[in-house]
Protein backbone atom coordinates (compact mmCIF):
# COMPACT_ATOMS: atom_id res chain seq x y z
CA UNK A 1 0.00 0.00 0.00
CA UNK A 2 2.91 2.65 0.50
CA UNK A 3 4.76 1.79 -1.97
CA UNK A 4 1.77 2.02 -4.90
CA UNK A 5 1.18 5.58 -2.85
CA UNK A 6 4.69 6.86 -3.40
CA UNK A 7 4.96 5.30 -7.07
CA UNK A 8 1.52 7.44 -7.11
CA UNK A 9 2.51 9.99 -6.07
CA UNK A 10 6.14 10.27 -7.86
CA UNK A 11 4.58 10.47 -11.01
CA UNK A 12 2.23 12.89 -10.51
CA UNK A 13 4.98 14.81 -9.06
CA UNK A 14 7.30 14.44 -11.86
CA UNK A 15 4.45 15.95 -14.48
CA UNK A 16 4.09 19.62 -12.46
CA UNK A 17 5.68 22.13 -13.91
CA UNK A 18 5.71 24.80 -11.35
CA UNK A 19 7.90 27.68 -11.85
CA UNK A 20 10.03 28.48 -9.07
CA UNK A 21 11.51 25.87 -6.23
CA UNK A 22 9.76 25.80 -2.79
CA UNK A 23 10.34 24.54 0.53
CA UNK A 24 7.33 21.69 0.21
CA UNK A 25 9.43 20.40 -3.10
CA UNK A 26 13.21 20.35 -1.09
CA UNK A 27 10.92 18.17 1.99
CA UNK A 28 9.75 15.92 -1.20
CA UNK A 29 13.08 14.66 -2.62
CA UNK A 30 14.51 14.70 0.88
CA UNK A 31 12.06 12.19 1.39
CA UNK A 32 12.86 10.05 -2.03
CA UNK A 33 16.72 10.30 -1.18
CA UNK A 34 15.91 8.42 2.30
CA UNK A 35 14.35 5.89 0.41
CA UNK A 36 17.10 5.88 -2.29
CA UNK A 37 19.70 5.38 0.24
CA UNK A 38 17.97 2.51 1.82
CA UNK A 39 16.78 0.27 -1.52
CA UNK A 40 19.23 2.19 -3.74
CA UNK A 41 16.98 2.16 -6.83
CA UNK A 42 17.75 4.23 -9.42
CA UNK A 43 14.24 5.36 -10.15
CA UNK A 44 14.07 7.41 -6.84
CA UNK A 45 17.73 9.06 -7.86
CA UNK A 46 16.21 10.04 -11.39
CA UNK A 47 13.89 12.02 -9.66
CA UNK A 48 15.77 14.21 -7.74
CA UNK A 49 18.33 14.48 -11.06
CA UNK A 50 15.22 15.70 -12.67
CA UNK A 51 14.45 17.86 -9.86
CA UNK A 52 17.61 19.34 -9.81
CA UNK A 53 18.05 19.42 -13.99
CA UNK A 54 14.49 21.33 -13.52
CA UNK A 55 15.71 24.16 -11.32
CA UNK A 56 19.37 24.91 -11.22
CA UNK A 57 20.55 26.20 -14.81
CA UNK A 58 23.98 25.46 -15.67
CA UNK A 59 25.46 28.79 -14.57
CA UNK A 60 24.38 27.73 -10.91
CA UNK A 61 21.04 29.59 -10.69
CA UNK A 62 17.80 28.75 -9.28
CA UNK A 63 14.59 29.11 -10.64
CA UNK A 64 12.75 31.34 -8.62
CA UNK A 65 15.41 32.05 -6.23
CA UNK A 66 15.84 35.80 -4.38
CA UNK A 67 19.23 36.36 -3.53
CA UNK A 68 18.35 40.16 -2.08
CA UNK A 69 14.89 38.65 -0.22
CA UNK A 70 15.75 36.75 3.69
CA UNK A 71 13.42 33.84 4.07
CA UNK A 72 14.30 30.57 5.59
CA UNK A 73 12.13 28.78 3.50
CA UNK A 74 14.07 29.20 0.46
CA UNK A 75 16.92 27.24 2.22
CA UNK A 76 14.89 24.18 2.96
CA UNK A 77 15.59 22.38 -0.51
CA UNK A 78 19.81 23.41 -0.22
CA UNK A 79 20.30 20.21 1.58
CA UNK A 80 19.07 18.65 -1.72
CA UNK A 81 21.39 20.31 -3.91
CA UNK A 82 24.36 19.69 -1.67
CA UNK A 83 23.09 16.33 -1.96
CA UNK A 84 23.42 16.43 -6.04
CA UNK A 85 26.50 17.83 -6.02
CA UNK A 86 27.72 15.27 -3.63
CA UNK A 87 26.43 12.73 -6.24
CA UNK A 88 27.54 14.39 -9.60
CA UNK A 89 30.17 17.07 -8.77
CA UNK A 90 28.59 19.51 -11.08
CA UNK A 91 30.14 22.52 -10.38
CA UNK A 92 26.55 24.35 -11.11
CA UNK A 93 25.42 22.77 -7.60
CA UNK A 94 28.13 24.05 -6.01
CA UNK A 95 27.23 27.70 -7.46
CA UNK A 96 24.04 27.36 -6.26
CA UNK A 97 24.94 26.27 -2.45
CA UNK A 98 26.77 28.98 -2.19
CA UNK A 99 24.12 31.40 -3.18
CA UNK A 100 22.75 29.92 -0.51
CA UNK A 101 24.97 30.06 2.35
CA UNK A 102 25.92 33.58 0.93
CA UNK A 103 21.84 34.63 1.92
CA UNK A 104 22.61 33.37 5.59
CA UNK A 105 26.06 35.53 5.87
CA UNK A 106 23.43 38.45 5.67
CA UNK A 107 20.61 37.24 7.40
CA UNK A 108 18.89 39.60 9.82
CA UNK A 109 19.25 38.26 13.62
CA UNK A 110 17.15 38.82 16.24
CA UNK A 111 18.82 40.63 19.27
CA UNK A 112 19.21 37.54 21.17
CA UNK A 113 21.18 35.79 17.83
CA UNK A 114 18.60 33.86 15.94
CA UNK A 115 17.49 34.35 12.35
CA UNK A 116 14.20 35.87 11.44
CA UNK A 117 11.92 33.86 10.29
CA UNK A 118 11.33 36.15 7.02
CA UNK A 119 11.85 39.73 6.26
CA UNK A 120 8.10 40.11 6.29
CA UNK A 121 8.37 38.60 9.78
CA UNK A 122 10.87 40.90 11.89
CA UNK A 123 12.12 39.84 14.89
CA UNK A 124 10.51 36.41 15.05
CA UNK A 125 11.56 32.38 15.55
CA UNK A 126 9.27 29.85 13.93
CA UNK A 127 9.71 26.68 14.84
CA UNK A 128 9.66 25.58 11.17
CA UNK A 129 12.34 27.89 10.59
CA UNK A 130 14.93 25.15 12.43
CA UNK A 131 14.19 22.54 9.78
CA UNK A 132 14.31 25.04 6.93
CA UNK A 133 17.75 26.43 7.66
CA UNK A 134 19.78 24.44 10.33
CA UNK A 135 20.54 21.18 8.54
CA UNK A 136 21.69 23.30 5.66
CA UNK A 137 23.49 25.31 7.28
CA UNK A 138 25.65 22.62 8.80
CA UNK A 139 25.94 20.36 5.92
CA UNK A 140 27.26 23.39 3.87
CA UNK A 141 30.18 23.74 6.66
CA UNK A 142 30.67 19.94 6.42
CA UNK A 143 31.76 20.34 2.93
CA UNK A 144 33.46 23.46 2.64
CA UNK A 145 33.79 24.88 5.95
CA UNK A 146 33.16 27.63 7.99
CA UNK A 147 34.02 29.73 11.19
CA UNK A 148 31.53 29.81 14.53
CA UNK A 149 28.94 28.08 12.39
CA UNK A 150 28.35 25.28 15.26
CA UNK A 151 28.59 27.59 18.05
CA UNK A 152 25.62 28.90 16.26
CA UNK A 153 23.31 26.88 15.31
CA UNK A 154 23.86 25.51 18.93
CA UNK A 155 22.95 28.89 20.33
CA UNK A 156 20.24 29.29 17.89
CA UNK A 157 18.29 25.47 19.21
CA UNK A 158 18.95 26.84 22.75
CA UNK A 159 17.36 30.26 22.73
CA UNK A 160 14.50 28.20 21.14
CA UNK A 161 14.58 26.18 24.02
CA UNK A 162 14.93 29.35 26.17
CA UNK A 163 11.83 31.20 24.76
CA UNK A 164 9.74 29.07 23.25
CA UNK A 165 9.34 25.52 25.36
CA UNK A 166 6.53 25.17 28.02
CA UNK A 167 7.87 23.71 31.28
CA UNK A 168 4.22 22.35 31.96
CA UNK A 169 2.97 21.16 28.54
CA UNK A 170 6.57 19.80 27.83
CA UNK A 171 5.70 21.12 24.31
CA UNK A 172 6.86 24.24 22.58
CA UNK A 173 5.07 27.22 21.45
CA UNK A 174 4.65 27.81 17.91
CA UNK A 175 7.02 31.02 17.36
CA UNK A 176 8.32 33.85 19.32
CA UNK A 177 8.10 37.76 18.55
CA UNK A 178 10.80 38.93 20.12
CA UNK A 179 9.56 42.71 20.18
CA UNK A 180 6.37 41.79 21.46
CA UNK A 181 4.18 43.49 18.93
CA UNK A 182 2.67 40.96 16.79
CA UNK A 183 -1.53 40.53 17.41
CA UNK A 184 -0.59 37.13 17.81
CA UNK A 185 1.95 37.64 20.39
CA UNK A 186 1.57 37.39 24.11
CA UNK A 187 2.55 40.83 25.54
CA UNK A 188 4.13 39.50 28.38
CA UNK A 189 5.77 36.60 26.94
CA UNK A 190 5.94 37.14 23.10
CA UNK A 191 4.65 34.33 22.44
CA UNK A 192 1.93 32.98 19.93
CA UNK A 193 -0.71 31.04 21.90
CA UNK A 194 -1.26 27.77 20.94
CA UNK A 195 0.83 24.43 19.67
CA UNK A 196 0.80 23.21 16.64
CA UNK A 197 1.74 19.72 15.82
CA UNK A 198 3.87 20.41 12.55
CA UNK A 199 5.56 23.05 14.38
CA UNK A 200 6.41 20.69 16.86
CA UNK A 201 6.95 18.00 13.77
CA UNK A 202 9.62 20.56 12.22
CA UNK A 203 11.40 21.24 15.55
CA UNK A 204 12.12 17.65 15.97
CA UNK A 205 13.10 16.62 12.21
CA UNK A 206 15.75 19.76 12.41
CA UNK A 207 17.29 18.12 15.62
CA UNK A 208 17.49 14.68 14.17
CA UNK A 209 18.60 15.60 11.20
CA UNK A 210 21.33 18.44 12.86
CA UNK A 211 22.49 15.82 15.54
CA UNK A 212 24.57 13.35 12.86
CA UNK A 213 26.89 16.21 11.64
CA UNK A 214 27.55 17.79 14.61
CA UNK A 215 28.35 14.64 16.05
CA UNK A 216 30.64 13.77 12.79
CA UNK A 217 32.28 16.83 13.11
CA UNK A 218 33.06 15.62 17.06
CA UNK A 219 31.89 18.68 18.13
CA UNK A 220 30.36 19.54 21.80
CA UNK A 221 27.24 21.53 21.25
CA UNK A 222 26.19 17.53 20.41
CA UNK A 223 25.18 17.18 23.47
CA UNK A 224 22.57 19.81 23.68
CA UNK A 225 20.88 19.03 20.92
CA UNK A 226 20.68 15.42 21.52
CA UNK A 227 19.25 16.52 25.24
CA UNK A 228 16.72 18.70 23.22
CA UNK A 229 15.72 16.05 21.04
CA UNK A 230 15.28 13.32 24.12
CA UNK A 231 13.34 16.22 26.36
CA UNK A 232 10.94 17.08 23.01
CA UNK A 233 10.86 13.16 22.67
CA UNK A 234 9.79 12.54 25.47
CA UNK A 235 6.81 15.44 26.13
CA UNK A 236 5.03 14.50 22.19
CA UNK A 237 4.50 11.47 22.77
CA UNK A 238 2.32 12.23 25.98
CA UNK A 239 0.16 14.25 23.06
CA UNK A 240 -0.60 10.81 21.10
CA UNK A 241 -4.08 10.18 20.60
CA UNK A 242 -4.89 6.52 22.53
CA UNK A 243 -7.83 5.63 20.27
CA UNK A 244 -6.13 6.14 16.73
CA UNK A 245 -2.43 6.32 17.52
CA UNK A 246 -1.84 10.40 16.00
CA UNK A 247 -1.95 14.22 16.80
CA UNK A 248 -3.85 16.60 16.63
CA UNK A 249 -3.64 19.82 14.64
CA UNK A 250 -3.43 21.05 17.85
CA UNK A 251 -1.77 19.03 20.26
CA UNK A 252 -2.97 19.78 24.09
CA UNK A 253 -6.77 20.17 23.12
CA UNK A 254 -8.02 16.72 21.75
CA UNK A 255 -11.67 17.30 22.46
CA UNK A 256 -11.64 21.12 21.08
CA UNK A 257 -14.77 21.17 18.66
CA UNK A 258 -12.72 20.98 15.21
CA UNK A 259 -9.78 19.48 15.73
CA UNK A 260 -8.77 16.42 14.11
CA UNK A 261 -5.86 14.03 13.81
CA UNK A 262 -3.46 15.26 11.29
CA UNK A 263 -1.46 13.60 9.33
CA UNK A 264 1.84 15.54 8.21
CA UNK A 265 2.40 16.21 12.10
CA UNK A 266 1.88 12.55 12.81
CA UNK A 267 4.32 11.27 10.27
CA UNK A 268 6.85 13.89 11.11
CA UNK A 269 7.16 12.42 14.38
CA UNK A 270 7.35 9.17 13.39
CA UNK A 271 10.26 9.86 11.37
CA UNK A 272 11.96 12.02 14.26
CA UNK A 273 11.42 8.77 16.94
CA UNK A 274 12.98 6.59 14.32
CA UNK A 275 15.74 8.29 12.95
CA UNK A 276 16.82 8.84 16.40
CA UNK A 277 16.55 5.68 18.14
CA UNK A 278 19.00 4.97 14.52
CA UNK A 279 21.64 7.54 15.30
CA UNK A 280 21.98 6.15 18.95
CA UNK A 281 20.51 9.47 20.65
CA UNK A 282 16.90 7.72 21.69
CA UNK A 283 16.32 4.16 23.27
CA UNK A 284 15.36 1.39 21.20
CA UNK A 285 11.72 1.53 22.37
CA UNK A 286 11.34 5.35 20.49
CA UNK A 287 12.14 3.12 17.31
CA UNK A 288 8.69 0.82 17.97
CA UNK A 289 6.85 3.96 18.56
CA UNK A 290 7.62 5.69 15.60
CA UNK A 291 6.91 2.65 13.48
CA UNK A 292 3.61 2.47 15.28
CA UNK A 293 2.96 5.86 14.25
CA UNK A 294 3.76 4.96 10.98
CA UNK A 295 1.22 2.36 10.93
CA UNK A 296 -1.10 4.85 12.20
CA UNK A 297 -0.89 6.85 9.52
CA UNK A 298 -0.91 4.29 7.10
CA UNK A 299 -4.05 2.64 8.67
CA UNK A 300 -5.95 5.71 9.50
CA UNK A 301 -4.95 8.12 6.63
CA UNK A 302 -4.09 6.31 3.68
CA UNK A 303 -7.36 5.69 1.95
CA UNK A 304 -8.60 4.49 -1.81
CA UNK A 305 -10.37 6.96 -3.86
CA UNK A 306 -10.63 6.77 -7.55
CA UNK A 307 -8.62 3.31 -8.00
CA UNK A 308 -5.74 4.96 -6.13
CA UNK A 309 -4.58 5.68 -2.66
CA UNK A 310 -4.37 8.81 -1.10
CA UNK A 311 -3.22 10.79 1.99
CA UNK A 312 -5.72 12.42 3.64
CA UNK A 313 -6.16 14.77 6.30
CA UNK A 314 -2.98 17.19 6.39
CA UNK A 315 -3.29 20.57 6.78
CA UNK A 316 -2.68 22.71 3.72
CA UNK A 317 -0.66 25.53 5.11
CA UNK A 318 -0.47 27.49 8.61
CA UNK A 319 1.44 30.56 10.00
CA UNK A 320 1.26 33.64 11.86
CA UNK A 321 0.75 37.05 10.44
CA UNK A 322 1.63 39.48 8.63
CA UNK A 323 -1.49 40.92 9.56
CA UNK A 324 -4.53 39.89 11.79
CA UNK A 325 -5.91 36.64 9.76
CA UNK A 326 -3.39 34.55 11.13
CA UNK A 327 -3.72 35.61 15.02
CA UNK A 328 -2.82 32.24 16.30
CA UNK A 329 -6.33 31.45 17.63
CA UNK A 330 -7.61 28.08 18.11
CA UNK A 331 -10.40 29.24 15.35
CA UNK A 332 -7.18 30.30 12.90
CA UNK A 333 -5.58 26.67 12.97
CA UNK A 334 -9.06 24.59 12.31
CA UNK A 335 -10.48 27.27 9.68
CA UNK A 336 -7.29 26.17 7.25
CA UNK A 337 -7.95 23.80 4.20
CA UNK A 338 -7.38 20.22 5.31
CA UNK A 339 -6.53 18.47 1.76
CA UNK A 340 -5.49 15.26 0.03
CA UNK A 341 -1.96 14.44 -0.68
CA UNK A 342 -0.59 18.09 0.10
CA UNK A 343 3.22 17.48 0.02
CA UNK A 344 4.24 18.41 3.55
CA UNK A 345 2.27 15.01 4.14
CA UNK A 346 3.75 13.08 1.08
CA UNK A 347 7.01 13.97 2.17
CA UNK A 348 7.30 13.48 5.96
CA UNK A 349 5.46 9.69 4.83
CA UNK A 350 8.58 8.80 2.64
CA UNK A 351 10.79 10.58 5.15
CA UNK A 352 9.33 8.08 7.63
CA UNK A 353 9.51 4.52 4.89
CA UNK A 354 12.92 5.81 4.95
CA UNK A 355 13.64 5.04 8.24
CA UNK A 356 11.70 1.39 8.29
CA UNK A 357 13.67 0.71 4.87
CA UNK A 358 16.82 1.66 6.54
CA UNK A 359 16.54 -1.15 9.28
CA UNK A 360 15.01 -3.32 7.48
CA UNK A 361 18.09 -3.15 4.96
CA UNK A 362 20.70 -2.96 8.16
CA UNK A 363 22.12 0.48 8.15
Amino acid sequence: MVNKYIDWYLENYRRQTKAVLNYPDGCVMTGVQGIYEAEKQSKYLDVIYEFGAKYVDGEGNVSGYQANVHNVDQLRCGTVILYLYRKTGEIRYRKAADQFRENLRTFPRLDMGNFWHKEIYPYQVWLDGLYMAMPFYLEYTELFGGEGVYEDVAGQFANVRKHLYIDDKKIYKHAYDEKKVQVWADPSTGLSPNFWGRAEGWYLMALADCIPMLEKAGRKETTLLKELLAEAVEGIVRYQDEQTGLFYQLLDLPNQAGNYTETSASAMISYALMKGTRIGVLPGACWEKGKEIFDAVCREKLKKKDGNFHLVDICASAGLGPGAKRDGSIAYYLSEKCVDDNAHGAAALMMAYGEILQKACGR
